[in-house]
């Protein structure tokens, strides 16, 4: 938000720079983004002086050009051409001396020594428009006789430059979102600091009603959504160009002066806070107001040119028959104000934020008005800001108050009542602050005191403060205006010792593979929980249905309707990014929550136990593991780069007893599934699908793997980290070629090796498959390598054959297995 520093200075008596002021106000939480000097006059008149013209010649070679000398009170008189027809000898002009710079809209020229049809130019006798004094060029301007010789044209025109400071607003400080909201916050700063100031606004004595020709009913039919609707009505007004006192005050903060109707209203908004309305009083049909919703469907036209359909979530601003605005938002076409416009009806009203906010997202709208109702306004500034705009109305357009104010308030806002203990804001803080500037900070932020005792205050938050209704708020608000600055750093530092826990070691765990993966090449990526609602409202994905989708209740777009259920199209998105930058060759990993809903654990005593959080590490690959070294032939990525980095993780974490099966997953075109024994899946890795890829435009191949961390932590949660020494006795390998059907898995085999010799049976490993000639029909081949160790003692032949006499019955008679 952008604040005129002269402006703010009409409601906050102080003498600050502008500099000083910005500082101030960010160290009260208004963080100032930039301070800026404008001037209402572009370039200020640098340049300029007052002159004298002492002599007057008509020029040899031209009809209308004159010769003359000009006294700039610097020496020797200047010669000067000019052209104007009222030019003459004695009159004092302003002049633009050599190297002044003049605009022209955006275009701008510099004065320079000239030559005009031979005789040499020594500067310009300027017109009103040639400087931005006025619009007239039919002649030079000609200053009183008293115009001191020699002064700068910015200070003959009392020219002061002014400085914009553009506020960083947060979203909870809705009351800083005018130059009165700000003065409050300066204002509390100053007193705090030992300045001599004052707070002060116009006050409305001037606010009288003149006759009541106008009246205009009210009524509204949804009082959730509109709380309080206020209006009046101005008649006879002279819709115009504004002074150029307002139009230079809205244009310093950038706003664009429309006519002195609208620009009231918005001067009125950026004063104080009130978002208001105007309408043409011949456009409210039957002269009556109904503030209701519309049936679903409505055609509605805005101000700009463009159709809405408004709907039952849409708040209206309806005469007798038809809607006349979006209430809160943007105003409708032919209800505004024109220059034929003579009698016109100002709307000050509290809206509901979250109607406000919704209806403005659903319709793309966002104005300087909808911005405010959207935070929350003043529920009780409404007459003050309709009074001002009637006095200026009134002032500025000639009009007439034609009725009593209008104010429907049905169910009133009250302030916010808060208990504070002084021992409370003295833990929060860290310091001890003393009672009295406690009570001297609130009394300066307009809380009221309803109680004192020895255990603290009982205060009444203003209403307009939405963003400070319990203890903690209040405290926050008297940090801020002592100032942060101000809380020493203690000298001594008190600790305590505390015992690691599950999600320390969890943490810790995380971190060890991270670095891990990152040492073998993969870089870390990071996504928005939020995604597109078509990732899983369109597709056929069994692992994620859109039943299970937790949806937001109000997004921002489609594209950030739903909470992910799996890392993956994240991944993909990243994946694409890069490809299309020529980026082909990619490994990532990525850390996160996924969230899931069940609809059969939904309670409405317990809602919330029916979503589910989950910690994930996803990992891809995609593109060649080598490409263009001179020592190694380019190789494509593969699934078995990506099996061994899951494993790898696997070990690090300490676990290694779990059983591998072929996933059902569609997003793979092929995958298996990491499980515990009791069927528990620890991670997802295969080929993505074709289709997935299409759907994000990837031809290479992606792998990918969704590690289950949070069911990870829970396998390995009663692992104990224990040490032996090598075994000093010989390991003992044995091969077994195997014929199996085409249907049996490598995993089925490493379970059934496992169950059978627990203790002595170290390693498992398929080294070869063979499916071709010499095989009968339906059957393959596994040649499968096992390790045998005893720690205590060397394996002799007899118990070797003995164990693998074992393994081979197993698996004949689980597998119908057969040796080759």
């Amino acid at each position: 938000m952008k604040v005129s520093y002269k402006w703010l200075k009409e409601y906050v008596d102080f003498d600050l720079t502008p500099q000083e002021t910005a500082d101030a106000l960010t160290s009260t939480g208004l963080e100032v983004d930039a301070l800026e000097e404008v001037q209402s006059i572009k370039g200020g008149l640098k340049g300029l002086f007052v002159g004298k013209v002492l002599t007057c010649e008509p020029h040899p070679n031209s009809d209308h050009l004159h010769i003359t000398t000009v006294d700039l009170g610097k020496g020797e008189p200047q010669q000067i051409v000019c052209g104007a027809p009222n030019v003459a000898a004695g009159q004092k002009v302003i002049v633009a001396d050599l190297g002044c710079v003049l605009y022209d809209g955006d275009e701008e020229f510099t004065i320079k020594k000239s030559k005009l049809r031979g005789v040499e130019s020594f500067g310009m006798i300027c017109a009103e428009d040639e400087i931005g004094v006025g619009t007239d060029h039919a002649g030079i301007i000609v200053l009183p006789e008293d115009a001191p010789i020699g002064q700068p044209a910015a200070e003959y025109y009392h020219l002061e430059s002014d400085w914009v400071i553009e506020i960083d607003i947060t979203a909870n400080r809705a009351d800083a979102l005018s130059h009165y909201g700000v003065a409050r916050d300066l204002y509390a700063w100053l007193t705090q600091n030992g300045y001599k100031t004052s707070l002060h606004r116009p006050d409305c004595s001037e606010f009288k009603v003149d006759n009541e020709e106008l009246p205009i009913e009210v009524e509204i039919e949804n009082t959730e959504a509109c709380k309080r609707y206020a209006c009046l009505s101005i008649t006879d007004c002279e819709v115009k160009e504004s002074p150029e006192w307002l139009q230079n005050k809205l244009r310093v903060i950038g706003l664009r002066p429309i006519n002195n109707i609208v620009d009231i209203t918005n001067y009125v908004m950026m004063a104080y806070g009130q978002p208001m309305h105007c309408f043409d009083a011949d456009m409210v049909k039957g002269h009556k107001i109904v503030v209701r919703t519309q049936p679903e469907g409505t055609e509605f036209v805005t101000l700009d040119g463009e159709k809405h359909e408004l709907g039952e979530h849409d708040l209206s601003i309806c005469n007798a028959e038809e809607p006349m605005c979006i209430a809160g938002i943007f105003g409708g076409k032919g209800s505004g104000t024109y220059e034929t416009t003579k009698n016109v009806v100002l709307e000050s009203a509290y809206f509901h934020p979250t109607w406000i906010r919704k209806s403005a997202r659903r319709h793309g709208l966002s104005t300087d008005a909808s911005y405010r109702f959207e935070r929350g306004i003043d529920p009780n500034g409404q007459i003050y800001a309709l009074k001002q705009a009637a006095i200026l109305c009134k002032q500025l357009a000639g009009g007439k108050v034609s009725m009593q104010i209008k104010d429907v308030y049905p169910n009133p806002i009250n302030d916010f009542d808060v208990r504070l203990n002084y021992e409370y804001c003295d833990r929060l803080i860290g310091k001890q602050l003393g009672h009295d500037t406690i009570k001297s900070i609130v009394t300066s932020l307009e809380m009221k005191i309803n109680k004192e005792d020895e255990e603290g205050l009982d205060l009444s938050v203003p209403a307009y403060r939405v963003d400070v209704q319990r203890p903690c708020d209040v405290v926050e608000d008297i940090l801020r205006i002592y100032g942060y600055n101000n809380v020493e750093i203690p000298t001594t530092l008190k600790s305590s010792l505390n015992v690691q826990g599950e999600a320390d070691k969890n943490y810790h765990l995380e971190n060890l593979v991270g670095e891990q993966l990152v040492g073998a090449g993969f870089n870390e990526i990071l996504n928005n929980s939020l995604t597109k609602s078509a990732y899983y409202e369109s597709n056929e994905l069994n692992a994620y249905p859109w039943d299970k989708t937790v949806k937001i209740m109000n997004p921002l777009s489609a594209d950030l309707g739903v909470m992910r259920q799996t890392l993956l199209f994240g991944g993909m998105e990243s994946i694409v990014r890069n490809v299309n930058r020529k980026s082909a060759n990619l490994k990532f990993f990525e850390v996160g929550n996924c969230y899931h809903f069940s609809q059969d654990k939904w309670t409405a005593e317990s809602p919330i136990k029916a979503y589910v959080q989950e910690y994930h590490i996803g990992l891809w690959l995609t593109g060649k593991r080598v490409e263009g070294s001179w020592a190694h032939a380019d190789e494509k990525t593969s699934f078995y780069e990506l099996k061994a980095n899951v494993e790898n993780i696997f070990r690090r974490c300490g676990l290694m007893n779990f059983v591998v099966k072929k996933s059902d997953n569609n997003i793979f075109s092929k995958g298996l599934n990491f499980e515990t024994h009791q069927g528990k899946v620890l991670a997802e890795l295969g080929i993505v699908d074709l289709k997935l890829k299409k759907m994000f435009g990837i031809e290479q191949d992606v792998f990918y793997a969704d590690i289950h961390w949070t069911d990870v932590m829970k396998a390995i949660r009663k692992n104990k980290l224990q040490f032996s020494e090598i075994s000093k006795y010989p390991a003992v390998s044995r091969d077994l070629a195997l014929l199996l059907d085409k249907d049996i898995e490598f995993g089925q085999v490493e379970q059934i090796a496992r169950q059978t010799e627990k203790k002595l049976l170290k390693k498992v490993e398929l080294f070869d498959v063979y499916e071709g000639k010499n095989l009968p029909a339906g059957k393959k081949s596994y040649a499968v390598n096992f390790i045998l160790q005893d720690e205590t003692k060397t394996l002799n032949d007899k118990a070797i054959e003995a164990i693998m006499n074992k393994l081979i019955h197993q698996l004949t008679t689980k597998l119908n297995a057969e040796l080759r």
